[in-house]
């Protein structure tokens, strides 16, 4: 099999990577822990993407697949989520008793990005049924093109352990963890500029 086929994602096809992601997402456990409801999670994870990761679009920093069954969203260095809209949404959208952690964990994650220069990768996403096919290895190859021709590092945060080691072969080394209250742990990961 051929390697899936990657294209920059344009502000017209913002909706259907959306979507994608929100599919791709669909048992992330801290997604999930923080939007455990069903309805809850379809009507605001697809707002937390558009305020944690949508300025991809503006930067002409967002990959899809060919078929629109994978996409990743990358923020370069000095751009980062609209920290203001995502907290409205979280208000609104995670349950009060679960607002204190989920706050603390996000506001432990930002705190935790690189001082150097890097590109971010705050989502990319395959759907489920596609999982494993080369998907995730033809995104994150295309956005680390970017980032290796800028000589400059890459940093993301894996809210899901099994994607771990696709992201080590990539050459992202795990450089801490991250964990508040009841939330399960995340795991920032760092690849040093090439």
């Amino acid at each position: 099999m051929s390697a899936p086929s990657v294209t920059g994602a344009l502000l017209s096809d913002y909706d259907r990577a959306i979507a994608t992601l929100v599919t791709a997402f669909i048992s992330d456990p801290f997604i999930r822990w923080m939007l455990p409801d069903a309805k809850q999670y379809l009507h605001y994870f697809p707002q937390v993407l558009k305020y944690f990761a949508g300025r991809a679009f503006d930067h002409g920093s967002a990959y899809r697949s060919e078929d629109y069954k994978a996409a990743a969203l990358w923020l370069p260095p000095g751009v980062g989520p609209d920290e203001e809209a995502v907290a409205a949404v979280m208000q609104d959208g995670v349950a009060s008793e679960l607002q204190g952690d989920a706050f603390a964990l996000l506001e432990r994650a930002g705190a935790s990005h690189p001082s150097v220069p890097h590109w971010y990768l705050p989502a990319i996403g395959v759907e489920p049924m596609l999982q494993g096919e080369g998907y995730g290895s033809a995104l994150l190859a295309h956005g680390l093109d970017v980032c290796d021709n800028g000589h400059v590092a890459a940093y993301l945060e894996a809210t899901n352990s099994a994607n771990i080691p696709l992201y080590q072969r990539f050459g992202f080394e795990i450089v801490g963890e991250i964990q508040a209250g009841s939330s399960p742990p995340i795991k920032p990961m760092f690849r040093a500029a090439r």
